[in-house]
């Protein structure tokens, strides 16, 4: 189920900040059309943190009847509290999501034990498909091979979104997990490579942006056909280097509003790219003819 291309769906605002469920539903329909093969509402990207847990679980549900069981759905629920997250993750099982993908616990600085528990804790309470999500530039903790050796054992841990930037990891996890678990890239600009050592797929930003292609990538990799893959990276390259020129999600806002598909509103402490960004990007699009 979790393989290929997920796109780590931004989240459209009006410009009053509420939810812009049409645009909101419109990208998923595109994302879908353009051959993705899951969604990821509520991670980074979708802004979750700045959300209310009303507003968490509307945006899950849109995008649960938005996909309608054509692709699955992998739900960001996770949080630093081990019991807000379990509390997240079973609310959004209700509405039907196909995974939960948790992210380690944050500003806590837990140790190795500690995740584990924090995890295992999650896993026995929910019981469906859990993706954990590793990314210590942004928790500060990193999940280590080890510990996510420890958690592959759980029937309920499915695989993990890797956000190391070490491309060595997806060979030492194939290495000491024994059973199928799905390593994504959580790095847009590696996943080529994380291709070449083993992974499965992509949580991709840029996906956003130019699904068919990143998907394209994916399927020409599985295909065999590793020119085309390589050729295709090659042409989006400048792409990923200008969604991650600020922090994300700000630059795949402004990129989606120069596409016309959301406003481009962000949530507070989150704030617009600069004018020389938004000219790099909009530089961009224009080379690529998304705009």
């Amino acid at each position: 189920m979790f393989q290929g291309v997920f796109t780590a769906l931004a989240t459209p605002f009006k410009k009053d900040g509420s939810i812009d469920e049409k645009a909101y539903q419109d990208l998923i329909e595109w994302q879908i059309l353009e051959g993705i093969n899951g969604l990821v509402p509520c991670g980074t990207t979708g802004e979750a943190a700045t959300m209310s847990n009303k507003e968490h679980m509307r945006a899950i549900a849109l995008c649960v009847e938005a996909a309608h069981h054509r692709v699955p759905v992998l739900a960001g629920t996770g949080c630093n509290s081990t019991l807000k997250t379990i509390e997240t993750t079973l609310e959004a099982k209700k509405l039907g999501i196909d995974g939960a993908l948790v992210v380690a616990p944050y500003y806590n600085k837990p140790t190795q034990e500690g995740l584990y528990q924090h995890f295992k804790a999650v896993h026995d309470a929910v019981q469906m498909p859990i993706v954990l999500y590793n990314v210590p530039g942004r928790t500060k903790v990193d999940i280590s091979v080890e510990t996510v050796a420890r958690l592959a054992k759980l029937p309920f841990i499915a695989g993990i979104k890797d956000a190391t930037g070490d491309l060595a990891r997806v060979t030492e996890t194939k290495a000491v997990v024994k059973k199928e678990f799905r390593q994504l890239c959580g790095e847009d600009a590696l996943a080529l490579g994380f291709l070449a050592q083993g992974g499965d797929g992509l949580v991709s930003v840029s996906s956003n942006v130019m699904p068919r292609v990143i998907s394209d990538i994916q399927k020409a990799w599985r295909a065999g056909d590793v020119q085309k893959a390589q050729e295709l990276s090659l042409k989006i390259a400048a792409l990923h280097k200008v969604m991650f020129m600020e922090t994300n999600p700000m630059p795949v806002k402004y990129a989606l509003s120069l596409m016309g598909k959301a406003e481009g509103t962000l949530r507070l402490p989150m704030v617009e790219v600069t004018d020389a960004s938004k000219e790099k990007i909009k530089q961009t699009l224009e080379v690529l003819k998304v705009i």
